[in-house]
């Protein structure tokens, strides 16, 4: 229970820093990705000021000999670039630019309206069909074993 409680809390906190830095506007997102036109870096910023805080914050608790509210960290056992990785950061990064949405903003803005209903249901439904095919043909290697969490 306390995982679940921690996990609500980061996400709680993630919604309100996106909503505060006015990241769910998916005219933001554009914008940084007009690089030939009117670019704005407020995304790269707020990108980088996460990366920073993740940055310290990893080291500091990785000092510690286990999470506060599990027994060991969940780290990647594979650091591998391949072609899953890449083709799957290419997905994101279509879908992200076509719809100027990614699924953390796009949760926080779900109650603006249809279009971003319709995007987050069609996120989960592309969510549910990993599963299922992932269940069908199984892991790849070095895929963690699916856990009965999701």
């Amino acid at each position: 229970m306390r995982p679940n409680v921690a996990a609500l809390g980061a996400g709680l906190l993630f919604g309100v820093g996106l909503g505060v830095s006015g990241m769910t506007s998916p005219a933001k997102v554009i914008g940084f990705l007009d690089f030939a036109g009117a670019w704005d870096a407020s995304l790269a910023f707020v990108m980088i000021g996460a990366i920073a805080v993740h940055a310290i914050l990893r080291r500091l608790l990785h000092r510690r000999s286990a999470p506060v509210f599990a027994d060991t960290f969940d780290v990647p056992k594979s650091a591998a670039i391949d072609t899953r990785i890449v083709a799957g950061s290419a997905m994101f990064g279509v879908g992200w630019g076509l719809a100027g949405y990614c699924p953390g903003p796009a949760i926080v803005s779900i109650v603006t309206g249809p279009r971003v209903i319709l995007f987050v249901l069609s996120m989960a439904a592309g969510m549910a069909l990993q599963r299922a095919t992932t269940r069908i043909a199984g892991p790849a290697s070095g895929d963690p074993a699916p856990s009965g969490g999701g």
